[in-house]
C-alpha cells in the first residue's frame, strides 16, 4: 500500500538535523543531484558556525523542534550525536514528518522501543534507518544463499571486523565522542552498528551472548575499544564477533559454515568464496561407511563487485518510499536488533555473565545510567576537524 503522506508537487523537502560529518555528507549528496525528486530546504545545528559553509538558500535553525514545526520540510534526516536520534525522531514522527535516522537508531533498547512506539502511534510517515551496508552486493548474495536454503543449516559464524583503526586525535575531536553520556558506547555503538545490523539481517538473532569488552585498552577513553563476543542460536549454531579500533592494518573477514559448505568474504569489493559440499554435510556424516572420509567439495567463486549504492542508495530509497510507497531497504524498526546486540555484549561484559535474549531493556537502561552518573572521565579540550582547538567546557549534552 502506498504511503498516504505525500509532499506537494512530488518533491520531497528535506531537513538535515546535525551538520557534522554525516549531515554535511548528506547535504553534499543532495546538492550533487544524486537523489531525484528531493531537495534540502532546511538545516539545523546547535552551533550556527557549522552551518556557515552551506548555501544561504537553506532555512537555518538551531532548534530541531522549530525546524520540524516550520512547514519548510516534509522529511528529516537525523545526523546528531546518538542520544538525540530518539528524542528528535519521536518529535518528528509525532508531528507527521517522514524520518530517517543515522545509525544507531537509539543508544539502548528502551529508547529504541520509544521510537518504534512513536511510529506505531502515527504510522503514516516513512521511518527509515541509514543502514547503507545493506546495499552491498556481497552481503545481499550471502543473504540470498542463506534464505534460499543453498547453504543449508548454519553451523558456525565468525566475523572479524578489526579494520576500524582510530587515533587518539579522532577521539579528541568532540566532547561527546567515546563517552557513556555522549555516545553510549565505543566501537560497538559508533563503528559497528552496520555490522551488527548485517549480522542479524543475515543470521537472525542469537539466544545467548557472552562478551568481553575492554574499556580503553588502546585509547584514553571510558568506553570499549576492543571486543570479543560469543553467541549461541536456537538451532545450535554458534557465532563469534571480534572488533576493535586499536588494530592496524586490521581485518574484515566473514566466514559462515553451513550444511552445504563454507562461505568466506574477506575485505570489501571482493568476490565470495564458497567451498561447497556436493553432498549435504549432515547426510554425509550419518550415512558414509568410511572411517576417514570427507565430503567432496566444489570451489565456487561468486562474483560480487562494487560496494553498492551505499548512502545515496538509502536516500533514494527513502524518497521513493515517501513518493511511491516503495518498500524500505532498511526499515528503522529493524534497527532495534543491532541496538540489542550491542547492549547485550556490553551488559554481558560488565556483569561477567551470559546474557539471554531478548534483553531486559529496563535493566540495561539502569546500568547505562549508572555508568553515566559514576563517570569521572573528562576531556579538557577537543579539536574540531579543521585542527583548531576549541573549548568544549560549556557544551551541553542536550541537542535541541
Amino acid at each position: 500500500m502506498k504511503n498516504s503522506v505525500k509532499p506537494v508537487k512530488d518533491i520531497v523537502r528535506i531537513g538535515i538535523i546535525g551538520t557534522g560529518n554525516m549531515g554535511s555528507g548528506h547535504i553534499r549528496t543532495f546538492e550533487s543531484g544524486a537523489i531525484p525528486r528531493a531537495k534540502v530546504t532546511a538545516i539545523c545545528d546547535i552551533d550556527p558556525r557549522k552551518m556557515g559553509k552551506f548555501s544561504q538558500e537553506y532555512k537555518r535553525f538551531t532548534d530541531s523542534r522549530e525546524l520540524i514545526r516550520s512547514g519548510e520540510v516534509d522529511a528529516v534526516i537525523i545526523a546528531t550525536p546518538h542520544y538525540f536520534h530518539t528524542t528528535i525522531g519521536v518529535d518528528a514522527l509525532d508531528n507527521g514528518i517522514h524520518t530517517l535516522t543515522e545509525k544507531p537508531i537509539s543508544v539502548h533498547k528502551a529508547d529504541a522501543e520509544k521510537l518504534i512506539a512513536a511510529h506505531k502511534r502515527n504510522p503514516k510517515p516513512v521511518f527509515a534507518a541509514m543502514f547503507n551496508q545493506r546495499t552491498n552486493p556481497q552481503y545481499q548474495k550471502i543473504r540470498d544463499l542463506i534464505q534460499s536454503g543453498e547453504l543449508g543449516k548454519i553451523i558456525r559464524i565468525n566475523w572479524i571486523i578489526t579494520d576500524w583503526f582510530r587515533t587518539q586525535y579522532y577521539y579528541d575531536t568532540g566532547d561527546w565522542r567515546a563517552t557513556w553520556g555522549g555516545e553510549g558506547g565505543g566501537v560497538l555503538m559508533n563503528q559497528c552498528p552496520h555490522q551488527l545490523d548485517l549480522f542479524q539481517w543475515l543470521f537472525g538473532m542469537p539466544q545467548q551472548v557472552r562478551a568481553f569488552c575492554d574499556i580503553g585498552q588502546f585509547h584514553k577513553i571510558e568506553v570499549e575499544d576492543n571486543v570479543t563476543a560469543y553467541m549461541k542460536f536456537a538451532n545450535g549454531a554458534t557465532g563469534v564477533f571480534i572488533t576493535t579500533t586499536g588494530e592496524a592494518p586490521g581485518t574484515n573477514r566473514l566466514e559462515v559454515a553451513g550444511d552445504r559448505g563454507r562461505v568466506v568474504l574477506e575485505g570489501t569489493n571482493a568476490d565470495i568464496n564458497w567451498t561447497r559440499n556436493v553432498q549435504p554435510l549432515e547426510d554425509f556424516r550419518m550415512k558414509t561407511q568410511e572411517m576417514w572420509a570427507r565430503p567432496e567439495v566444489w570451489n565456487v567463486t561468486i562474483p560480487a563487485h562494487g560496494n553498492g549504492d551505499q548512502h545515496a542508495g538509502i536516500l533514494r530509497n527513502y524518497v521513493e518510499a515517501i513518493l511511491d510507497g516503495k518498500p524500505l531497504i532498511a526499515p528503522a524498526e529493524e534497527g532495534i536488533r543491532a541496538v540489542e546486540l550491542c547492549n547485550a555484549m556490553l551488559y554481558s561484559s560488565f556483569t561477567g555473565k551470559t546474557v539471554d535474549l531478548p534483553l531486559d531493556p529496563a535493566a540495561y537502561e539502569r546500568h547505562l545510567k549508572k555508568l553515566i552518573r559514576s563517570s569521572t572521565f573528562r576531556k579538557n579540550a577537543t579539536h574540531d576537524l579543521a585542527g583548531k582547538e576549541v573549548d568544549m567546557s560549556g557544551s551541553s549534552s542536550v541537542f535541541k
